[in-house]
Parts: C-alpha cells; sequence; structure tokens
C-alpha cells in the first residue's frame, strides 16, 4: 500500500517512551499536528511519567492535556487536528474503538515485546522475571490488545544482571532503532503492516505493587529477579523490619560463601551490604530504603524480615482481646438511663 507522503500524525503518551518517540519524529520532520501529553494530576499514577511539551517549544506544533485517552475532549481535538496516524505510545489507558475510528488510517500502538510473544500487561517487568528478549514494536492498533499487524520490530537482549532502569534503556534505544528505519519509510508514503501470527501469541497478566512483597522462602535467584523487576521505575520490592516497610532497590546473589543461616534472616552486613538466607541460597542487599523514614528500626546480624503469620495472628488476637477488655470498661463506666 502506498500513503501520502509525510501523512499527518497525532501523538499521546506519558512515559519517557514517548519522549523518545516525539523526539524521532521532530528529527525526521514528519508532519506532527498535534501531542496530547498525560495531566501532571495523574503523574503519581504512572512510572516514569513525563511531559512533553517543553519539546514543543518554538515549533508551532499545538499541545493538549488530557486525563483520561477517551475523554470527550480528545475526540474533538482529533476530529480538529484530522490525523492520518494516531501514535499511542506509553500509556496504560485503553483506547476505546470510537477514538481508534477518528485517524483515515488508524491508530499506532507500541511494546517492548517481540509480538504476538508477550501480550498484554507490565511487560519489562516480566521480561526480567522470565528472561527473555524483548523488542521496541510499533504496531497498527485493533479491539485486541497488542495484536494489529506489526510496522517495525527492533529486538534487544534482557540478561541475568538487567534491573527494570537498564532493560528500559536498553527498549529506549531499540525504539529510537525502529523509528529511525521505519520512519524514512513512512514519511515517504509506503506502508506494509505485517499480520501477526495469532498462533504464537503469549499473554502477560497485569502487576501490582503488592506483586512485590518479597517471600523469603523462595531461592536467591528468584528473589533478585523479583528485586530488579519491580526497580525503579517501578514501586520496588519489599519486605518488614517489625511493621516497618523497606523497600529492596538492589540486590545481587552470593554463591560462594559457605554460610547457612534461618529463611529470612539477617547474617552479615558489611560495606558490600546486607547479606540474607533465603530458601535457597544466600542474597546481598546493596540499596534499600524505609518507606517512612521516620519509621526506620536498626537492622541487624540475626534482624528477620521474613513475616512469621503464626506468630503475627496470635500477636493481633493478643491485641483484640486488650482493646475488648479495655472496651468492656468503658462502657461499664457509661451510666444507663432510664426510658
Amino acid at each position: 500500500m502506498v500513503l501520502n507522503e509525510n501523512p499527518r500524525i497525532v501523538l499521546a503518551g506519558s512515559v519517557y517512551s514517548t519522549r523518545r518517540t516525539l523526539q524521532a519524529l521532530l528529527r525526521h520532520r514528519m508532519n506532527l499536528v498535534g501531542v496530547l501529553g498525560l495531566s501532571a494530576h495523574k503523574a503519581a499514577q504512572v512510572s516514569g511519567y513525563t511531559r512533553l511539551d517543553d519539546l514543543l517549544e518554538n515549533t508551532g506544533i499545538p499541545y493538549a492535556d488530557f486525563e483520561n485517552i477517551n475523554e470527550d475532549r480528545v475526540a474533538e481535538q482529533l476530529k480538529i487536528w484530522q490525523p492520518d496516524l494516531f501514535f499511542v505510545v506509553g500509556l496504560s489507558q485503553l483506547v476505546k474503538p470510537d477514538l481508534m475510528a477518528l485517524p483515515r488510517i488508524g491508530c499506532v500502538g507500541f511494546h517492548p515485546t517481540r509480538l504476538p510473544e508477550g501480550r498484554g500487561r507490565a511487560p519489562i517487568a516480566w521480561l526480567i522475571l522470565e528472561q527473555r528478549p524483548g523488542a521496541a514494536t510499533f504496531f497498527l492498533m485493533n479491539e485486541a490488545a497488542d495484536a494489529g499487524p506489526i510496522l517495525v520490530q527492533e529486538p534487544f537482549e534482557v540478561t541475568r544482571d538487567d534491573d527494570a532502569g537498564s532493560v528500559i534503556d536498553k527498549m529506549e534505544r531499540a525504539l529510537e532503532k525502529a523509528l529511525d528505519t521505519w520512519l524514512p519509510q513512512l514519511r515517504a508514503g509506503h506502508w506494509n503492516p505485517q499480520p501477526q501470527d495469532a498462533s504464537r501469541a503469549t499473554f502477560y497478566g497485569r502487576r501490582a505493587p503488592a506483586d512485590g512483597y518479597i517471600d523469603w522462602t523462595r531461592s536467591a535467584d528468584e528473589i533478585v529477579r523479583l528485586i530488579r523487576a519491580s526497580s525503579r521505575p517501578h514501586p520496588g520490592a519489599y519486605t518488614y523490619v517489625n511493621d516497618a516497610k523497606l523497600i529492596i532497590w538492589k540486590a545481587e546473589p552470593e554463591p560462594h560463601l559457605p554460610v547457612k543461616g534461618v529463611v529470612g534472616r539477617v547474617l552479615d552486613i558489611t560495606p558490600r551490604g546486607v547479606l540474607v538466607q533465603t530458601g535457597q541460597g544466600l542474597i546481598w542487599l546493596t540499596e534499600w530504603a524505609f518507606a517512612d523514614p521516620g519509621q526506620a528500626p536498626a537492622i541487624q546480624v540475626g534482624t528477620s524480615l521474613l513475616l512469621k503469620t503464626a506468630d503475627e495472628i496470635v500477636r493481633l488476637k493478643k491485641r483484640l482481646q486488650q482493646l475488648e477488655t479495655t472496651l468492656e470498661n468503658l462502657l461499664s463506666h457509661i451510666p444507663h438511663r432510664s426510658k
């Protein structure tokens, strides 16, 4: 298929992959007729949030904020800008069919896996957890998630030493390379989407911050992968010291020390970090922070990071009994009123 040369493009998004895409569109002098950026009011809900409007200074390209990509004013803005292609990059909100139908040609999405493998949610974390290679993939969106024809795909490797930040760096470099390959073709009017092989499709499910909880009975390798998958810009893997939430940002396995201890217990503290026994093997915690700096108990050799469920239940039952007794005593001193 041959398009008109330099088709009209609108971009929407909220994170660094969006920003890199915008930089590429500007660098290749694409016919960018408008940019939509997620409002800063939503920044706390988005890992790696960034604004886009600063890149548009002195370009004359219009910019507008939005909070929900499917709100009426976004549709109205698209009708005004009349794009051929609507790029939606780095946005976790699903685009409804009515909005996808507005661009003359279609909506272009982005996903960091080797589609059709790895469709779905939280792909960066899953790539690290599974130690699978990724790819910067631009595709033509349809009603099924990440299932449309592929426009360009640039692979990148994920190694056992990668964390979320380093994988995102690799993804962004691959994204730039993919766009540097594809955008000149698009500008010249070439259009050749390749259908995905649905029989090869795999799917990733949603991950929530609570999925970063560390189960110290797991192996050292599993726990280190979880910590790396949950690291910045994600919320972080976490454990507890007494009742204080401890976020672990970085860790590495210890394969050589002939040390054995109780699972979840701190075995040593050195300039290298904090050595902890797991269900199978040892790990060093090398960067951490308490969620509440005002609640930061000391970490010492012998400190347990493993919540003992039975002990916690007994403690809570005792506390509940104390509260019930206190309440009964208070009620017994309240004078009864006669009717």
